[in-house]
């Protein structure tokens, strides 16, 4: 993956950093919970396939979005910081190589195929 799309989720981990900041919640928590998407890995217990569908749920920018500007809208901060963690947590995945998944497997991602360096 090219060196300016990584600088660019970078800066996309930054700004969802900052925004979760302006929260009514401790700044740790924000670290706390990056890695909380990942439970959607667990869909690989039941095969590629249905792991594919639960990971890609957690991994979903656009529904990282969505779920913040439903929180945006019904003055919800907990709903806010799950959308800002879900799409950080995917801009930080995305930095080092990691993309949403194909359902030939865990290492084929619409990023291309991880390997030992990566993943």
């Amino acid at each position: 993956m090219k060196t300016q799309i990584k600088l660019e989720e970078l800066a996309m981990f930054i700004v969802g950093y900052y925004l979760f900041t302006l929260l009514p919640f401790s700044w740790w928590w924000f670290f706390v919970l990056l890695l909380a998407p990942d439970i959607g890995m667990l869909g690989y217990i039941f095969g590629n396939k249905a792991g594919a569908i639960s990971y890609n749920i957690f991994h979903h920018k656009g529904l990282a979005i969505a779920i913040y500007l439903l929180g945006v809208y019904f003055s919800f901060s907990l709903l806010v910081g799950i959308g800002i963690i879900l799409f950080s947590h995917s801009s930080l995945d995305r930095a080092l190589g990691y993309g949403l998944k194909y359902e030939k497997g865990f290492k084929y991602t619409h990023l291309g195929e991880l390997s030992e360096n990566n993943g």
